[in-house]
């Protein structure tokens, strides 16, 4: 008797053995068992096509290695003639520096191999693909990025001009030695308008999953990253520009001096400025989500210190607080710019944060004054230090975690190749004296102008306040916008800053000598002025490594923020060696005052543009751009 063996198959090979099944002198049992004897043949080797599909696969994985064997090789060649042909060699001074910096870098591309391996991914292969792409709706998706080792530019030892990524033949260099690939431009690009919209609009270009893809990816990241942060530096420069407002309403009530005024509102500056360095430190370490959610809790504790104090320390103590807290605004803005957004979108993505940062200037005139005639002063203080509570956690919880090497270990050393550069000592004083005076006079002195000198009322006071506000919001985006479509045409930042300082010159030399215009003109400019952040940050993103972003920026910062500190309490230490005549003080203190400040400036510029031959800056190594 045969033994019975229970055997489960699948619904496929069970249908085909009923079919089978059917033959005349068949059956299920007798087909397995000739099937099973068939299989147990000493002679019969079953694997002989199974081992064919395996040297085929073998064999085609061996093509593929010997493909992308050839490509590393090519690519590893061509940086190696770059390093050793075009770099020119570190001096024995700079080498320490160097290494430190490379070492911190050289951590962070471990972190992204290890990442790639993980993932699976390819980059040499998703470059490829992307440069043999011509899918017009693929190229909107996926720019070119114009730094870096992706298209690394450089002039060959013959003359002709290469590229890394695929050793193309490419127009020569320019003067500074890079050379910039165009884009054609189109009658909406060459707008305005179209300069705006053309990267926030690329997602709506491509077609199918990759729009889809693309739209998901450019709008969450504008809703989690970009928008917290223009939140926070929207309350940065509505507690900065609030004392114009408020001013009289403070004087009536703590019988306030020019002078205490002054230290008042600028007390806001000297803070700031204090923490510039260690806000810039800690947010290339930690990252900016963290560092900006937890500082900001400090401006809502001195807001809330503000709105209920009964004399004039506690008022300095809390405007005090609201400078430190608003202190990372900035800094950790742009470093978020930086980090999460295409590189050829940075300077627009800039100016728009400046500009709508901007806005909350034009909320502290006639949007603050209609809150204090209906709650106060101090209610307006109160509703600022729930606004900032909200700010906080919205960045907290909404800004994605990233992982951040330490690559502010080095602190020491990458503040001395900032501080070290003589560029930056070139740049440093024409941009904190303008930009400095700008933030000064629009927060305080400004309004004070309009009450002792035009002798405008209060309804005319804010609106011209609110015209300076428009325009200084209106100065960052144009800035922004000139400098990308500048920089098109071998036009950088630094020329354009310098041409910039004239007519803001020529604004306050119109107010000093009471030149018969509308009062608001030459005041719009001067706050147009304050924009011009947006051009000294611009060059110097040429000068240092992302990686040196937060330092940089907040090496800059202390600057700006210390001028303003400075402008706006010696303008009221000036002013009150003059005798107020029926509260108000007389023109020629203004005059005198604005007239000091003003040859300062003039002097830093002249200093700026001078053609002096500066060694290279110390330090900077891959991240310099280009000689000053």
């Amino acid at each position: 008797m045969k033994p019975w063996i229970g055997v489960y198959l699948s619904e496929p090979v069970a249908a085909r053995l009923a079919v089978a099944a059917q033959c005349p002198g068949a059956t299920k049992s007798a087909i397995i068992e000739a099937a099973l004897a068939h299989f147990f043949e000493p002679d019969h080797d079953v694997e002989e096509p199974s081992v064919d599909r395996r040297l085929s696969a073998i064999n085609r994985n061996l093509e593929q290695l010997h493909q992308e064997l050839r490509i590393v090789s090519e690519a590893v060649a061509l940086q190696a003639r770059f390093l050793l042909a075009v770099t020119p060699p570190l001096a024995a001074a700079d080498q320490p520096a160097a290494c430190t910096l490379g070492l911190a870098r050289f951590d962070e591309f471990a972190e992204q191999v290890t990442r790639r391996v993980h993932l699976g991914t390819s980059l040499i292969k998703e470059t490829i693909e992307r440069v043999n792409s011509t899918d017009p709706a693929h190229l909107a998706t996926q720019p070119v990025r114009q730094e870096g080792a992706t298209r690394s530019t450089h002039q060959e030892p013959n003359g002709v001009a290469a590229t890394v990524a695929g050793n193309k033949p490419q127009s020569p260099p320019d003067a500074r030695g890079a050379a910039f690939e165009r884009e054609p431009d189109t009658r909406a690009d060459q707008t305005m308008a179209g300069a705006i919209l053309r990267p926030l609009l690329a997602p709506w270009r491509a077609t199918g999953p990759q729009r889809s893809r693309a739209f998901s990816t450019d709008w969450l990241l504008v809703l989690r990253v970009f928008l917290p942060f223009v939140a926070a530096y929207y309350l940065s420069f509505l507690f900065r520009t609030i004392n114009a407002t408020i001013a009289a309403p403070l004087t009536n009530e703590f019988g306030l001096g020019a002078d205490d005024l002054g230290l008042l509102t600028s007390i806001y500056f000297l803070t700031f400025a204090a923490a510039q360095i260690p806000i810039g430190v800690l947010v290339d370490r930690y990252g900016p989500g963290k560092i900006q959610s937890v500082v900001l809790m400090a401006a809502a504790a001195g807001a809330a210190l503000f709105a209920v104090a009964d004399n004039f320390w506690l008022l300095l103590l809390g405007r005090a607080l609201i400078g430190f807290g608003a202190s990372a605004a900035l800094t950790a803005g742009l470093k978020a710019v930086v980090l999460w957004f295409p590189a050829e979108q940075v300077p627009l993505l800039n100016g728009l944060m400046i500009m709508l940062g901007s806005f909350g200037a034009v909320t502290a005139t006639l949007p603050a004054e209609y809150l204090l005639v209906s709650i106060g002063w101090r209610g307006l203080f109160e509703l600022l230090a729930i606004a900032s509570v909200g700010c906080a956690l919205a960045i907290f919880v909404l800004v994605p975690k990233g992982r951040w090497s330490l690559a502010a270990k080095g602190t020491t050393v990458g503040l001395r190749i900032i501080y070290t550069d003589p560029r930056f000592w070139r740049l440093a004083p024409l941009s904190a004296t303008c930009i400095g005076t700008a933030w000064a006079l629009q927060g305080l002195w400004a309004a004070q102008w309009f009450s002792d000198v035009e002798g405008l009322d209060r309804s005319e006071l804010l609106r011209n306040l609110f015209a300076m506000a428009i325009a200084s919001s209106a100065g960052a985006l144009v800035l922004g916008v000139a400098a990308q479509k500048l920089r098109r045409y071998g036009i950088g930042p630094r020329p354009l800053l310098g041409l910039v300082a004239v007519p803001f010159f020529v604004a306050q030399l119109a107010v000093i000598l009471r030149v018969p215009l509308p009062s608001s003109v030459p005041w719009m400019i001067v706050a147009a002025g304050g924009a011009a952040t947006v051009l000294s940050y611009a060059i110097l993103a040429d000068f240092f490594p992302k990686e040196l972003a937060g330092r940089a920026t907040a090496a800059l910062n202390v600057f700006h923020i210390g001028c303003a500190f400075l402008v706006q309490y010696l303008v009221g230490f000036v002013i009150q060696y003059w005798t107020p005549q029926q509260g108000h003080y007389p023109e020629v203190a203004y005059q005198t005052a604005f007239a000091i400040n003003l040859a300062v400036q003039l002097g830093a510029w002249f200093w700026f543009i001078i053609r002096v031959p500066l060694s290279e800056g110390r330090g900077s190594g891959a991240g310099s751009r280009g000689p000053l």
